[in-house]
């Protein structure tokens, strides 16, 4: 089967970064799906992994997380899906990836593709709806039917692929969304998506949010960084959440957060699937319901550009858009 692979962690301009390889096509076991690829979209996670470091892998190595295709069979303890289902799903960092022409991944990480969109608009959704979903309903422990309408969140890094979605996420929840972009097109593509203020995250986001009359807010999420911490602190309110995906290792003074009495939370979507935690399965049940909302025209896709075909020229073109920091929205690539 065809796939895009590398040996070596080598900057995005290098060719040998990522090449086309032909490997085994793998057999489903235990509740695995083998799915024929139809769509793959590329996240910041896949640059990361891809990125420079020391370390060599042989044979060569397979990512991605992030696809849309045809179930072509199933393991013998699966009950969720047969073959020919359409399906969607962001896979399992602790294995090899969506990259490739078929790729094997546990149902309970799956969902039933949306019927109204293509595989490629599909393929945009998976790991971005996962994180944003985890992110407000588990984390933060956020309503998603609406019992928590009117309350506030802030969304640092509004117009990326985890803000894109958690946009949608949080109005179809009854919040009131303030989204951070600092680009006239990511501006509008913010507000195109739903969100009810814009400020800019390069300024004073402290005095932004008061001068729309809000002393605090109720939630924050971090999707891009976390260099704006100071500022978060300052206005989530007593007894509020902040969620965070990204930037570990930066500084977080604590002080402000234990005299709110402010909770921090980390979300990151593949847990369920790297601990084999007992309650994987709701992954599947969320991506369920995120295609039961894009079929009913209440959420959106959030695919901005689609390369094709399916190659390691296209992957690393990918790669460094992604890298530049200027994606709104998601990269798809299809066609093998």
């Amino acid at each position: 089967m065809k796939a895009v692979a590398f040996t070596h962690y080598l900057p995005i301009d290098d060719p040998k970064s990522l090449f086309d390889v032909d490997l085994p096509k793998p057999s489903p076991a235990g509740r695995d799906l083998l799915v024929a690829v139809k769509a793959v979209a590329v996240n910041p996670v896949d640059t990361k992994v891809r990125g420079p470091k020391d370390g060599v892998e042989d044979p060569p190595r397979v990512i991605g997380y992030d696809a849309s295709g045809i179930v072509e069979s199933v393991g013998p303890d699966v009950t969720l899906f047969k073959a020919g289902d359409e399906v969607y799903y962001a896979g399992d960092i602790t294995r090899s990836g969506t990259n490739s022409e078929f790729q094997l991944v546990d149902e309970r990480i799956v969902g039933h593709k949306p019927t109204t969109l293509s595989h490629a608009e599909a393929a945009a959704l998976p790991l971005t709806s996962i994180t944003a979903y985890e992110a407000f309903f588990d984390r933060l422990g956020i309503d998603r039917d609406g019992a928590d309408k009117e309350q506030s969140i802030l969304i640092i890094g509004g117009a990326g692929g985890v803000g894109s979605i958690g946009i949608q996420l949080a109005k179809q929840a009854g919040l009131v969304v303030i989204a951070t972009a600092s680009r006239v097109e990511t501006s509008d593509w913010v507000k195109e998506l739903g969100a009810d203020h814009v400020i800019n995250h390069r300024e004073d986001m402290v005095a932004q949010v008061r001068a729309l009359g809000m002393q605090h807010v109720d939630h924050i999420a971090f999707f891009n960084g976390m260099n704006n911490w100071d500022a978060a602190v300052e206005l989530i309110r007593p007894q509020g959440g902040i969620v965070s995906i990204d930037a570990i290792d930066l500084p977080m003074p604590m002080a402000g957060m234990k005299t709110k009495s402010a909770s921090l939370h980390w979300e990151f979507m593949f847990a369920r699937s790297m601990h084999n935690t007992p309650d994987m399965i709701e992954q599947h049940n969320l991506l369920t319901h995120v295609a039961k909302e894009i079929d009913a025209g209440n959420l959106r896709t959030t695919v901005t550009q689609v390369l094709s075909p399916f190659n390691a020229e296209n992957m690393r073109k990918a790669h460094a858009l992604i890298e530049s920091g200027t994606v709104k929205g998601k990269i798809v690539i299809e066609g093998f």
